[in-house]
């Protein structure tokens, strides 16, 4: 026991290599925080300071960084842009009538690239040949549109 007690900085330093091992193999971030603790338990040794004091140290740090730094670095990590996949990917996009659309008839637009059925979002207006229209909503296989507003 004497030897730990001269050397517990060396333990502190074994038990975060460990702690960070283990993280490595499971990536939910709980050991890389308990890991962060140990570190902190072995810089109050080095200061001196007795075991009690080191491991309350360790287990105030511990526990801080898994309450306050984790879910950040977790929401940060698993989080990141919506992917958008098959037709919810042209909301928002733009494309040009080709035959015109109203509120009575389906007409036709060009979006990226390929011809869809389109029809007004707003059934009071028609949109003719030639226009730019933003796509609101996709139902089916129509796409529902209004018209871009041109400055002239």
């Amino acid at each position: 026991m004497d030897w730990l007690s001269d050397h517990q900085w060396a333990a502190w330093l074994a038990l975060a290599m460990t702690l960070g091992v283990i993280e490595i193999f499971s990536l939910e971030l709980i050991f890389a925080m308990l890991a962060a603790g140990a570190l902190a338990g072995m810089g109050t040794a080095l200061l001196g300071a007795p075991v009690v004091v080191s491991a309350l140290v360790a287990a105030g740090v511990s526990a801080a960084t898994l309450m306050l730094l984790r879910p950040t670095l977790v929401h940060r990590l698993h989080g990141g842009p919506e992917l958008k996949l098959g037709h919810g990917k042209l909301v928002g996009q733009q494309g040009t009538v080709t035959q015109r659309i109203s509120g009575l008839e389906i007409g036709r637009v060009r979006l990226a690239g390929e011809i869809w059925s389109a029809a007004p979002y707003d059934s009071t207006i028609t949109i003719e040949p030639g226009e730019t229209v933003e796509v609101f909503e996709i139902r089916g296989a129509t796409a529902l549109v209004h018209p871009v507003p041109r400055l002239e």
